[in-house]
């Protein structure tokens, strides 16, 4: 696959799969060749390098907008780094949450809903014992909610904002959600938003995302 390539815009699924079999197999080194996206030294500075560098080499349009990756096709792309057990080694990153306005919001309007309507799912190896740059790509798949899955979802983020706009925003763990948590996202304490508390007063706090648990993406795996 050619750099040329990943700029053109995308027409269909059935060719965002077959760039995304282009890439499959590939390692991280080869894929930043491809890309130009140089692998960081640090293991702290490569967060979210491979989501990026993927990001290129498929050619995804919405840039920082709140919508999803490849905005024409309305959908999502999300990577699923796997442990030496074939497993999800993490939770997967949803969408950020607007602490002051997500209790206007229906599930339905939410950002989460759209972006979990019809998700790219790139399986890569997460196994701390391969070398970073020794890691590859698995093969892609694409996915949307059954019904089940999205009445899940659905409560999961119902309750979620419904505490968020109560202002208990401190008693949500990570605990909480059958599909969906609720966790802190920042790069350290000092990174703060606004938010409300109990009484309705505008509280300074971290910022907050909805997670996919591992158990869901290990799920979606299982079913392929």
């Amino acid at each position: 696959m050619s750099l040329s390539l990943c700029k053109n815009a995308l027409s269909s699924e059935s060719e965002l799969l077959t760039r995304c079999s282009s890439i499959a197999g590939l390692s991280f080194s080869q894929l930043a060749c491809l890309t130009g996206c140089t692998i960081p030294q640090t293991k702290s500075q490569r967060k979210g390098w491979t989501g990026l560098a993927i990001e290129l080499a498929l050619g995804t349009t919405a840039g920082t907008k709140a919508v999803p990756d490849f905005e024409n096709l309305g959908i999502e792309l999300k990577t699923i780094p796997l442990n030496a057990l074939g497993k999800p080694a993490e939770s997967t990153f949803v969408t950020s949450i607007s602490l002051t306005s997500i209790h206007r919001e229906t599930w339905k309007e939410s950002q989460c809903f759209q972006k979990l309507q019809r998700v790219l799912w790139v399986p890569v190896e997460g196994d701390t014992m391969i070398p970073f740059e020794q890691r590859r790509i698995g093969s892609g798949f694409l996915w949307s909610p059954n019904e089940e899955q999205e009445r899940i979802l659905s409560d999961d983020w119902h309750e979620h904002s419904t505490m968020i706009g109560m202002g208990r925003l401190e008693e949500i763990d990570a605990s909480m959600g059958e599909y969906l948590q609720v966790r802190p996202k920042a790069a350290n304490a000092r990174s703060l938003c606004d938010g409300f508390d109990a009484e309705g007063k505008k509280i300074r706090t971290l910022p907050r995302g909805f997670y996919l648990r591992a158990s869901f993406t290990r799920q979606l795996l299982k079913s392929l």
